[in-house]
């Protein structure tokens, strides 16, 4: 098993930028394919980007194509999530989640094993 925790998040205002970490321990974090989710108050939980184990293959939802970034780094255990331009629809709480089959990518979160707890993005206007 994996666990996983998620820092970073806070308050920023529109057009800002933040890095949310997730951090992995347990398990080599080389055998995960890796994602990033999130949910808004009220809504549910939405795809935002996968990776595959090695970081060569991502893929994004359309509404942060260009303005998030996701990498990582298997030394440290630890998956990034870049958000810049940020803008008040991506306020939610962040999850990141470890899939066992590492060269997938994929955005149905039932195809996740593993989640974090979450960290609070607030995106003032």
């Amino acid at each position: 098993q994996v666990q996983l925790v998620e820092s970073g998040g806070g308050l920023v205002q529109a057009g800002g930028s933040l890095r949310l970490s997730c951090t992995a321990s347990g398990s080599t974090f080389s055998r995960y394919a890796m994602g990033w989710f999130r949910q808004a108050p009220g809504k549910e939980r939405e795809f935002v980007v996968s990776i595959s184990w090695n970081g060569a293959s991502a893929y994004y939802r359309d509404s942060v194509k260009g303005r998030f970034t996701a990498s990582r780094d298997n030394a440290k255990s630890t998956l990034y999530l870049q958000m810049n331009s940020l803008k008040p629809e991506d306020t939610a709480v962040y999850y990141c989640a470890a899939d066992e089959r590492p060269g997938t990518i994929t955005t149905n979160e039932e195809d996740y094993d593993y989640w974090g707890q979450g960290t609070q993005v607030t995106v003032s206007s």
